[in-house]
C-alpha cells in the first residue's frame, strides 16, 4: 500500500503521491481507481460536496463508459437506475424520422444525469474507499510541476491557513475555468479553438419527456433538442444568438418555440411544465496541447471542451480518467512509465475523434437557420441520407455511440 502521511490540516507537512485537483466525474473517477489498487491520493475542490452532488449537467453515457466504471466497481447504481435508449428521433419538414441504433449497432446509451453519478463516485471514494478529499478550499496553487517534486497549496475554508501539499503527480480534473490549466506556461501550450457562433438556451423543465428518446429539431427558427433525464425532469435546448440573455425567454416564447421546432404531423403537443432552470450557452471547442507537462497531468474539460451538441463532453472525461488512473497505478505500484509516456496521445485521438462529429452535427442541426440557403440545403441532404442509405446510417450511428475508437 502506497500511503500519504500525514493526515490533511494535522498541522505537519502533507504529502501524497497523488493530488487530484477537482472532484468532477474525471477527478473522481481518477480518486476511485488510485484507491482501489491502495494508492493514497488527495482530492481538494473548491465547491461544497453538496454543490458538486447537486449540480445540472449531462447525462448521456455511452456504453463504452459504463463498461469501463463497471469493469472498476463504480456503476452499480448506474446500471439499476439509468435508463438505456436506443434510439433517437430527428424532426424536419414538419416530419419524423426514428432512427435506431441499437437495431443497427447492438449498443445503447444510458441515461445517468451527471449529478447522480458525481453522487456515487463521491461516496464510493471518500465513504466505501476511505480516500482524502477536501471540499470548499481556496486559492489553489499548482507549484514546481517541471520538478520530481511538485506541489499544490490551497487556503483551508476552516481555518484560513494556507496547507501546502507536496506530490509525485498532480492530476488537473477542474474543468475549464480550473487553475491547472492556467498553471501551464502560454509559450508551451497550444489551444485550438473553435466558435459555432450560436447559442443554445438550456433548459430544465419539470415535465415528462414527450418521447421515450433524445429528440432532434432541425428547424428554420433553430435547432431544438429534447434529452430526457427522468420521468419527471426533462432536458431541452434551443439555438438562440450567442450571449442572449435568459430573460428574453419567458415562460410562454419558450414552451413556443419548443412545441414550433420539435413538432411534427401526428404528434401531441409536449408536454409543458415549469422551468427551473435557464441559461445559455455559447457554441464553442477547444484542445490543448500538450495534455501533459511536466509532472501535471490534465483530464476532461481542463484539457478539452466539447460542445454539448453530440453529449461527447462528460464521455472524454472518464475515457481520460480510465488511462490516466491506470497509468498511474502501473508508474506507482510497478514503476511502469509506459502509460503515462502515451496518455495524451491516446487521449487526443478520441477527443479530435469526437471534435470531428460534433463539427459534422452542428451542420445538420443548424443549417436550416443559418440564413444560407446552400447550407440549408446540404444540411437537408445530410438527413435525407441518413434514412435513405444504410452505410450512411451506420456510419452516423458509429460516431453517435463512440464505438469508433474503443477505449
Amino acid at each position: 500500500m502506497i500511503h500519504a502521511s500525514p493526515p490533511p490540516n494535522s498541522g505537519a507537512p502533507q504529502c501524497f503521491p497523488v493530488v487530484v485537483v477537482g472532484a468532477g466525474p474525471a477527478g473522481l473517477t481518477v480518486g476511485n481507481i488510485l484507491r482501489a489498487a491502495s494508492v493514497d491520493c488527495l482530492v481538494l475542490e473548491t465547491e461544497t460536496r453538496e454543490f458538486v452532488e447537486q449540480r445540472p449537467r449531462a447525462g448521456v453515457i455511452e456504453e463504452w463508459a459504463v463498461r469501463g466504471l463497471e469493469k472498476r466497481g463504480l456503476a452499480r447504481n448506474l446500471l439499476d437506475r439509468a435508463e438505456l435508449h436506443t434510439a433517437c428521433e430527428f424532426r424536419f419538414e414538419n416530419e419524423r424520422f426514428r432512427f435506431p441504433f441499437g437495431e443497427l449497432t447492438g449498443s445503447h446509451h444510458f441515461v445517468y444525469p451527471q449529478p447522480l453519478l458525481v453522487t456515487d463516485l463521491v461516496r464510493e471514494y471518500a465513504d466505501v474507499r476511505d480516500g482524502q478529499v477536501r471540499f470548499g478550499v481556496r486559492d489553489v496553487r499548482v507549484h514546481d510541476i517541471d520538478s520530481d517534486r511538485p506541489s499544490v497549496s490551497y487556503t483551508c475554508p476552516e481555518s484560513g491557513e494556507r496547507q501546502v501539499v507536496h506530490c509525485d503527480f498532480v492530476a488537473g480534473c477542474d474543468g475549464a475555468r480550473g487553475v491547472t490549466r492556467a498553471s501551464l506556461p502560454p509559450e508551451r501550450i497550444r489551444v485550438a479553438r473553435h466558435d459555432y457562433g450560436i447559442g443554445w438556451l438550456a433548459l430544465l423543465a419539470e415535465a415528462p419527456p414527450s418521447a421515450d428518446c433524445v429528440l432532434f429539431g432541425c428547424h428554420a427558427n433553430g435547432f431544438a433538442g429534447q434529452m430526457p433525464r427522468s420521468p419527471e425532469v426533462t432536458r431541452y435546448y434551443l439555438q438562440c444568438p450567442p450571449g442572449d440573455d435568459p430573460e428574453n425567454w419567458p415562460h410562454e416564447r419558450v414552451w413556443a418555440e419548443l412545441q414550433e421546432r420539435l413538432g411534427a404531423t401526428g404528434v401531441p403537443p409536449l408536454a409543458e411544465g415549469r422551468l427551473i432552470e435557464k441559461r445559455v450557452l455559447d457554441m464553442h471547442d477547444y484542445v490543448v496541447e500538450p495534455m501533459v507537462h511536466g509532472r501535471l497531468y490534465l483530464a476532461g474539460d481542463a484539457a478539452h471542451l466539447v460542445a454539448p451538441i453530440a453529449a461527447k463532453g462528460m464521455n472524454l472525461a472518464l475515457h481520460d480518467a480510465f488511462l490516466l488512473g491506470d497509468a498511474l497505478v502501473a508508474r506507482l505500484t510497478g514503476g511502469d512509465d509506459s502509460g503515462l509516456g502515451g496518455y495524451a496521445q491516446a487521449c487526443l485521438r478520441r477527443v479530435w475523434d469526437y471534435q470531428e462529429f460534433s463539427q459534422w452535427l452542428s451542420e445538420v442541426f443548424h443549417g436550416a437557420a443559418s440564413g444560407d440557403p446552400f447550407r440549408a440545403g446540404t444540411s437537408l441532404a445530410r438527413l435525407r441520407r441518413l434514412f435513405s442509405s444504410p452505410v450512411a446510417a451506420a456510419a452516423f450511428a458509429e460516431k453517435y455511440l463512440g464505438t469508433a475508437a474503443r477505449y
